[in-house]
């Protein structure tokens, strides 16, 4: 695992050219709503590389990215869960499913999404205004 972002190359032949345009986009429409540092690490065991989001020493959330897979992963506290579940209804059920199989830690529960699609990313921008309001119009 190298110290440096991966190129746009090492991601596309990861992914595939299609997740990688998901990719993308994702990060497009995050960043359109967030100002945040972003941090490359190692994905671990289960992921080759994680683009964190963070602010403030606080993360908003993460992408993994692994041969023809990306991963977004959000992590609730007691209390964004209880605002995600006052409004659980106005999610999509393949939302209302990820939130409901998604493990519960001490630290919260770890929202884990693998999107093939751009059709679940109205519901990740309303999640990430659960965890943090946008910084930018």
């Amino acid at each position: 695992m190298p110290d440096t972002a991966p190129t746009a190359e090492e991601l596309t032949n990861l992914l595939g050219k299609s997740l990688f345009e998901i990719w993308n986009h994702l990060v497009v429409l995050i960043d359109k709503y967030y100002d945040t540092e972003h941090q490359w690490n190692s994905g671990g065991k289960a992921w080759k590389w994680e683009y964190k989001y963070r602010r403030g020493g606080k993360t908003l959330c993460s992408l993994y990215a692994r041969e023809n897979c990306i991963g977004f992963m959000i992590i609730f506290g007691k209390e964004e869960r209880a605002k995600f579940e006052a409004d659980r209804a106005d999610y999509s059920k393949e939302t209302q499913t990820v939130y409901d199989e998604a493990k519960t830690y001490p630290d919260g529960k770890w929202i884990l999404f693998e999107p093939k699609t751009t059709i679940l990313f109205e519901d990740f921008i309303r999640l990430l205004r659960i965890k943090r309001k946008p910084n930018r119009k």
